[in-house]
């Protein structure tokens, strides 16, 4: 079961007969080929982000040489004629909001006050799709310490597969006003075995499960990267060897710089499809 979960999380990362993708034509739009994409990210997705964390690796990004998935754009668009804007932001920041990025902080930035250009600084969709086509946000791995609560609350920030599921179904809504823009979403990371238990890692598997068995929909502006079950290799723990450390649920750098060109690969393919039809 393990190993067909890791091939199916491969042709998913892939992009084949993910959410419509074979089915869509290229977008060679101009707006396509100047997209601008936002990566709304922790310490997670900063290791993806650089992959490089030497100090010359640091001493570079210094001096401006970009490592990473900043110069993995840098080659593709010099090789393909294109123009993608790809930058990173930290978000939520640590002040004022908190350093938390969970279903419900997204809920409560974006749905509960999207009303708003922005919620304690922190930039709703109103701003963001304002300035940006790709819109691409995931959670710190601590999303997966997660419990199955029988008391169901969008309003909870209690981490917990209902109240998620409500949160994300409130996400989904939120999205869909904004068909121009499309938004990329992580599968929650895992953690190790060492910093979880049993039935919360099987908590957090079955909610990645449904978001892109249920959640995910075709043919509509919202897609995933299955970043998850790369991690596990079609377990329930990140696995040893693309940890950071035994009992540090960060990804290695070994493991980031396997992965991040199929991160870069994944945002390519949401760009270059054309737009969809949101229900």
């Amino acid at each position: 079961m393990r190993i067909l979960l890791f091939v199916f999380s491969l042709l998913l990362v892939a992009g084949v007969g993910f959410s419509g993708c074979g089915r869509s034509k290229v977008d060679n739009s101009d707006k396509a080929k100047n997209a601008k994409v936002v990566f709304l990210h922790h310490s997670t997705g900063g290791v993806i982000w650089r992959v490089e964390n030497s100090l010359w690796a640091r001493v570079k990004r210094k001096i401006g040489f970009e490592t990473g998935i900043p110069r993995w754009f840098d080659k593709y668009n010099k090789q393909n004629g294109t123009n993608y804007q790809i930058r990173e932001m930290n978000f939520p920041k640590r002040d004022p909001y908190g350093w938390n990025n969970y279903p419900y902080d997204y809920y409560n930035i974006w749905v509960k006050n999207g009303h708003q250009d922005y919620f304690m600084e922190e930039p709703t969709l109103k701003t963001l799709t304002a300035d940006y086509d790709v819109v691409i946000f995931k959670h710190c791995f601590p999303a997966s310490d997660i419990v199955f609560d029988i008391q169901p609350d969008v309003n909870s920030d209690v981490k917990s597969v209902e109240n998620y599921k409500l949160q994300y179904e409130a996400l989904k809504k939120e999205m869909y006003k904004y068909p121009d823009t499309k938004f990329l979403l992580w599968t929650p990371p895992a953690l190790v075995e060492a910093a979880t238990t049993p039935e919360s890692a099987r908590a957090a598997t079955e909610f990645s499960l449904w978001v892109i068995e249920e959640w995910d929909q075709p043919d509509d502006n919202i897609f995933i990267w299955d970043f998850r079950t790369l991690e596990t290799e079609g377990g329930i723990y990140l696995a040893p060897e693309n940890a950071a450390g035994e009992r540090d649920s960060h990804p290695s750098y070994s493991f980031a710089k396997r992965i991040y060109p199929l991160f870069a690969r994944r945002i390519v393919e949401v760009i270059e499809h054309a737009p969809r039809n949101v229900k």
